[in-house]
């Protein structure tokens, strides 16, 4: 594992001058966008609770402490399936991985329409923590397979914004689905776009080298602009040294800061405006959406400059940094919502945050590309990481929910949150060592030993 680090270079080869990719076709991006879709449903079935949750807790009534750890279940079996998730993506590829996965978050998301008890409500959300597991390992593989690393964080934002794009489309369209059947209808149609998605990946994807629409011109521009990580040649690094590398654990920490407050808006963010501004749901349906548009567009802003820095020469190491450390600066200010004397301000200052969480996590998922030794590594590497994230899912929603029922209302939580985003800042910009293939020789300074 010798060569010149994949960031020192001015461009890939088949890469212009410019920085523009040649035409060479854009099958690539045909995958890309049935993966986002994906994605989206996959947020949309998750974040359909949230939702939901005010009409839950009136039928079932439940205090939001009780709430609180309902949203959190989900994270119990979702953050410690990563890694067997990434383990399975590696080994059975991620056609396979992704439509099982896909058919089993549906049919949970359907199920949760005949829930009768808070007690089944936190089962199925557990059953559907587990069946959405290998869903960001393995798309992370599917970027690292199909991708050169010059337009490898646009992709890994387009994927991760899928989970901004349904957020935000799950609020109006899960809103006008409980406003015309209830909330049981609503989890029914949520889960039927989950197992119609699984079949149209399994029909679709394939690998680049068996794509039958893959031309020659663009497997060439794919394979000619990934690093070490893509090769063939294997690198006797097995998955449990992984958790040697210092590198491995500033990605853990910086993750679950960022999804730290990613997931006030999966879980609380609904709560907190009806509660805090006194919104009808369908007033709330479209204001609530605001926040995730604009993390839409961070998402790929990030993607975008995080890959315009690579292609200009800028060592991968200083660029991935400059979107993490500067994105979660702006996440923090989150805090600023406790502030503001009206509603249209509190959904600026989200706004702004939410923008800057997924400017910073279009980064965070092109690390694993990145960083992993061999194309084996590449789902385990990504199930790591998202598993010390999604950690944050049971803690961020538990926590939150604690400080609100003590104190009476949001300001405590939201401060909270935004420390954590400059703890994150910190972690990514003090942490993180050099952003290369991983490499069991290279001394102290590269593990944990």
């Amino acid at each position: 594992m010798t060569g010149t680090h994949p960031g020192t270079r001015p461009a890939d080869p088949g890469t212009p001058a410019t920085g523009r990719s040649p035409r060479v076709g854009r099958v690539r991006f045909a995958v890309l966008g049935l993966l986002f879709v994906g994605i989206t449903i996959n947020y949309i079935d998750r974040a359909a609770i949230s939702v939901s949750l005010p009409h839950i807790s009136q039928d079932f009534h439940i205090p939001p402490a009780v709430a609180g750890l309902i949203m959190s279940a989900f994270f119990w079996t979702y953050a410690f399936g990563q890694m067997p998730g990434g383990w399975l993506a590696d080994r059975f590829g991620p056609r396979v991985i992704l439509f099982f996965a896909s058919l089993w978050w549906g049919v949970a998301t359907a199920l949760m329409g005949l829930a009768r008890s808070t007690g089944m409500l936190v089962v199925l959300r557990m059953v559907l923590g587990l069946g959405e597991a290998p869903s960001f390992p393995a798309s992370a593989k599917v970027v690292a397979r199909w991708f050169p690393k010059t337009e490898r964080s646009f992709a890994s934002a387009t994927f991760n914004n899928g989970n901004a794009v349904g957020g935000a489309l799950s609020v109006p369209l899960v809103a006008l689905v409980v406003a015309a059947v209830g909330w049981r209808g609503a989890f029914a149609a949520a889960g039927g776009l989950g197992v119609l998605w699984a079949f149209g990946w399994w029909l679709y994807y394939r690998d680049p080298e068996h794509h039958g629409q893959l031309k020659k011109p663009e497997m060439e521009y794919i394979k000619a602009g990934q690093n070490r990580a893509d090769a063939p040649e294997q690198t006797a690094v097995r998955w449990r040294d992984l958790f040697r590398f210092r590198l491995m654990w500033a990605m853990m920490l910086g993750f679950f800061c960022v999804n730290f407050v990613a997931y006030f808006f999966i879980t609380w963010f609904p709560s907190y405006l009806v509660e805090t501004y006194h919104l009808s749901t369908m007033k709330f349906g479209f204001l609530g959406m605001v926040p995730g548009l604009a993390s839409m567009v961070g998402g790929w802003c990030g993607g975008l400059v995080s890959d315009w820095l690579v292609r200009r020469g800028t060592p991968v190491t200083k660029a991935r940094k400059l979107c993490l450390v500067g994105g979660l600066l702006g996440t923090s200010v989150i805090a600023l919502a406790v502030v503001s004397p009206s509603v249209g301000m509190a959904l600026t200052a989200l706004s702004a945050s939410y923008f800057c969480s997924t400017f910073a996590a279009a980064s965070v998922w092109a690390l694993p590309g990145d960083i992993a030794p061999t194309p084996g590594h590449v789902g385990s590497i990504a199930g790591i990481q998202n598993t010390a994230g999604n950690i944050a899912g049971i803690v961020s929603p538990l926590l939150l929910g604690v400080l609100m029922g003590s104190s009476g209302s949001f300001v405590v939580p939201l401060v909270t949150a935004g420390c954590v985003a400059l703890l994150g800042a910190a972690t990514y910009a003090f942490l993180l060592p050099k952003v290369e293939p991983l490499r069991l020789d290279r001394g102290p300074s590269g593990t944990m030993g």
